[in-house]
């Protein structure tokens, strides 16, 4: 499919990836590789497990990834919702086309540096899930807005102070379009950003109104930091959400808009969402739903295969994990303890540990499951292995981890080998941390 939310040298950008050369920066690579593009090497179609790749060495399955890409966009469509998933997940422009390729309305982004990517490799709409008042990125804004009269940009804004220092910063900086911004409705006391009741929304609403360089366009939130989150006060508070755009309607403030922007969903309640999105009344334009869901594109082995809304609705489907960590067997000192050359630099930790999945024998014998072995720690270059009586594992074999949190995942890993279920690597994916 056609790209059409980013311009030409979007497209240009990511072709010249393809010409980058490997060298010393990308972790796991064959070091006979040197010096070839990474388009020679993913020609060369390398088995991760006998081409020369090094351990440790994360890997995307190619057939996953493209499983998670086909649920989603199914999964929009289906729900009658616009999709812009969230990029700081991966921070992956090949990715974020994919994405876009699979139906996505555009990316979202959380600080001025992705947006600056993403940028780079030409997409064309962006949610930012922040309110933005650095002077200095507002002023790059202005310009890529001015610039690109195709660029769609919109942001959060939860105060008065900052429709205060935006105003202040973009009329500085000479913007001739106005940015548009999404009143963020807080999910709750102690929650994390957003104005706290309707009436604070309503005063930010007001002070944007009051401006030249802002225009109103929706309003907006994250579900996900619902106190205490459970069906019933995730629905409650989407319910709320959608009344105060509805409330916002009635008051005339939408005036001069084409359509609504109405925006909630993390990768934990998209089903909630969905329901109460399908309950949007009738307003005076019409709605853009949009869902910004990100973990889905890689999923993962720990949290949000627990946390993943498709548990509930098991008839839309199921997500696949994607990762693997492959790292190999440095030390065996005793029967109930072994360590792996993979640590915190390489493994996503803040919510789980890894989990030992697979042992692949140093003498080249069939994969087997990692029975009784479980990682029980990481330092920042080894995983502890406790191992079980009977179980089976040598110094020089591969264990292969699946991780939990995607996000913590990617950032670790400026290169990643994209491998089909035999083991042959077929493309290489980019990241911008």
């Amino acid at each position: 499919m056609a790209l059409d939310n980013g311009p030409v040298h979007g497209r240009e950008a990511l072709a010249e990836l393809a010409g980058e050369r490997v060298d010393h920066r990308f972790k796991g690579l064959p070091p006979d590789a040197y010096g070839l593009t990474l388009a020679e090497l993913a020609g060369q179609r390398r088995n991760l497990f006998t081409d020369g790749f090094a351990t440790p060495v994360l890997a995307l399955s190619a057939e996953r990834l493209e499983h998670n890409l086909k649920l989603m966009e199914t999964y929009a469509a289906r729900h009658g919702l616009a999709f812009a998933p969230h990029g700081k997940t991966s921070m992956a422009p090949q990715l974020f086309h994919r994405q876009i390729e699979h139906g996505a309305w555009g990316i979202t982004l959380a600080v001025p540096h992705q947006v600056w990517v993403a940028r780079a490799f030409g997409i064309g709409r962006i949610f930012l899930a922040n309110e933005l008042v650095d002077a200095a990125a507002l002023r790059r804004l202005a310009a890529e807005l001015d610039a690109d009269p195709e660029f769609r940009f919109v942001c959060y804004v939860d105060s008065v102070r900052g429709v205060e220092l935006m105003d202040a910063a973009l009329t500085a900086a000479g913007a001739a379009r106005p940015v548009d911004v999404v009143v963020e409705l807080g999910a709750g006391a102690g929650a994390r950003t957003g104005a706290r009741t309707e009436a604070d929304c309503a005063a930010v609403a007001d002070a944007v109104a009051g401006t030249r360089t802002l225009r109103l366009a929706g309003v907006a939130g994250y579900e996900g930091e619902v106190p205490d989150a459970d069906p019933e006060r995730v629905h409650a508070w989407l319910r709320r959400l959608v009344a105060l755009a509805a409330e916002f309607d009635r008051a005339g403030r939408f005036e001069g808009l084409e359509e609504i922007v109405l925006s909630a969903g993390g990768s934990a309640w998209f089903d909630a969402v969905a329901d109460v999105f399908a309950e949007v009344p009738g307003l005076s334009r019409p709605v853009l739903k949009l869902l910004r869901s990100g973990a889905y594109v890689s999923h993962d082995d720990g949290h949000y295969r627990e946390v993943t809304p498709f548990n509930r609705v098991p008839a839309e489907g199921a997500l696949e994990p994607a990762f693997r960590l492959w790292t190999q067997v440095v030390s065996r000192p005793s029967a109930e303890q072994a360590f792996a050359n993979a640590g915190k630099r390489d493994a996503a930790y803040d919510l789980d540990l890894p989990f030992a999945q697979v042992v692949r024998p140093a003498d080249g014998g069939p994969e087997r499951p990692a029975a009784g072995i479980a990682v029980s720690g990481l330092s920042d270059q080894h995983a502890w292995l406790r191992t079980g009586p009977g179980a089976e594992l040598e110094v020089g074999d591969w264990v292969g981890l699946g991780l939990s949190h995607p996000c913590t995942s990617f950032d670790k890993w400026q290169l990643i080998p994209v491998a089909e279920a035999d083991g042959t690597v077929v493309d290489y994916i980019r990241t911008f941390f």
